[in-house]
């Protein structure tokens, strides 16, 4: 029986590059996924496009193909991404010129476009958010960008006219493994039960070090061999969609039914009906199964017709967190820390802060769950303690108030503060709606090197 072996190269835009590099040399495979998109990271692209017309892809698309092109030359593997973020075609042709500096021959590139509806949001302000059930003409803020998740039908094209490398921006994740597997064997789109199969080995491979025991490491709970020299998935899947996870010998991590299981379940909110553009996939009766050391069989998987809709997210500029920070230390720290609170709250109030909302964080003690913990912790008494203050705001100059007042505490009191750091974060947030895709023209361009 025919198998396709796909690997995964990234598991988010800031991920690592060494096990990526190491499955294209040592892996013997067909493709190699890089899935490097966020929900908001499409609109910061969309952002530095705005300000550059040859920008908004991955920043660290020059940096990843650098090393991915040089393993090329050696390797002949196919490699899928969403790399090309706001700007898939400027990203196609920087791999272009970077493919011909580096003396690469016979490479075909291909870009997918369509996903970017932006210019046609006046269509859509009726339309109601999934995250507040209001029009989206309710959004307080400047809209920056719509791009919906579409599926694997431009991958399949492109790897139809003989691409070797597909760059995409928003495709919906697990329809960068789905696309190859449709092209390879052939599936037909109204196959849902393959279809559905597929896009779990999407689901499995999108977060890369995820399945291998990255995000399954829990010391002395969960635990997993050499976490730094972590090696990424490997699924190696059949012409009816089953398939074994793996990865390559001598790498850190694991693949155990238990790594599969918590991967399966990630983001997943129903596993009879996980929504995608392709299929809704069935999650519900996945069998997986330990064959081996570091080896476990997938099966089981189904699915059926997709809802018509592609959901997309409108990037939107929110607001400005204005953020301070500095630690105390000693065995009176917290007690100091909670002074230094109580003074930034009066200050804020006497210089007529205009904030949506204030946030005080005592790091160390409740940052993370406030006082559902910490007061359950009785006399604990930290030796040091780390105040975070932030803030809420609509103009970059009410964000600089909050970090000034923080630094102040260095000579205004408490005593002993130190390490004092200020920040302004220009927020963009993300609301999602649903629509038909008949309204998404999906192309597929072409260039050779």
């Amino acid at each position: 029986m025919k198998t396709v072996r796909i690997g995964s190269g990234a598991g988010y835009a800031g991920d690592r590059i060494e096990p990526a590099i190491d499955l294209i040399e040592k892996g013997n495979l067909d493709y190699i996924i890089f899935e490097c998109l966020a929900e908001r990271t499409i609109s910061l692209a969309q952002k530095a496009k705005m300000e550059d017309p040859k920008k908004g892809y991955n920043a660290l698309f020059e940096y990843r193909f650098d090393r991915i092109l040089e393993a090329l030359k050696e390797h002949h593997v196919k490699v899928i991404t969403n790399m090309g973020a706001a700007n898939p075609y400027h990203a196609a042709l920087k791999c272009q010129e970077m493919a011909k500096d580096k003396g690469l021959k016979n490479l075909k590139i291909a870009y997918v476009e369509g996903d970017d509806v932006s210019s046609k949001l006046n269509d859509y302000q009726d339309y109601v958010t999934i995250e507040t059930k209001k029009p989206l003409s309710a959004i307080d803020g400047e809209v920056l960008s719509a791009n919906g998740y579409i599926g694997c039908s431009g991958i399949v094209e492109a790897l139809k006219n003989d691409a070797d490398i597909v760059i995409t921006g928003r495709v919906a994740d697990p329809s960068l493994s789905l696309g190859p597997l449709v092209y390879e064997f052939g599936w037909s789109m109204d196959d849902y039960e393959k279809l559905g199969k597929g896009t779990w080995v999407g689901h499995l491979l999108e977060c890369a070090g995820q399945v291998t025991g990255g995000y399954f490491a829990d010391p002395g709970y969960k635990d997993v061999p050499e976490l730094w020299n972590l090696g990424f998935p490997i699924i190696e899947v059949d012409e009816n969609g089953d398939g074994v996870v793996s990865k390559l010998p001598n790498t850190g991590g694991i693949v155990t039914t238990e790594t599969v299981k918590e991967q399966s379940l990630y983001e997943i909110q129903d596993p009879e009906n996980y929504f995608t553009p392709d299929v809704i996939a069935d999650f519900s009766k996945i069998t997986v199964k330990q064959i081996g050391e570091n080896e476990v069989r997938i099966e089981n998987a189904s699915g059926k017709a997709p809802n018509g809709y592609f959901k997309t997210s409108v990037g939107y500029h929110d607001c400005y967190i204005g953020e301070g920070q500095i630690s105390y230390g000693g065995s009176n720290a917290l007690a100091k820390a909670k002074l230094a609170r109580e003074v930034l709250e009066h200050r804020f109030e006497m210089i007529g802060l205009k904030a949506e909302e204030v946030r005080f964080d005592y790091i160390g003690v409740n940052s993370l769950y406030k006082d559902s913990i910490s007061n359950e912790m009785g006399q604990y008494i930290p030796n040091e303690v780390r105040l975070r203050a932030a803030a809420r705001v609509k103009t970059k100059e009410e964000a600089k108030l909050v970090g000034n007042e923080v630094e102040a505490l260095y000579t205004n009191g408490p005593s002993g503060g130190g390490g004092a750091v200020k920040t302004i974060k220009d927020i963009v947030s993300i609301t999602s709606i649903l629509i038909p895709n008949d309204h998404f023209h999906i192309t597929v361009g072409y260039m050779e090197v």
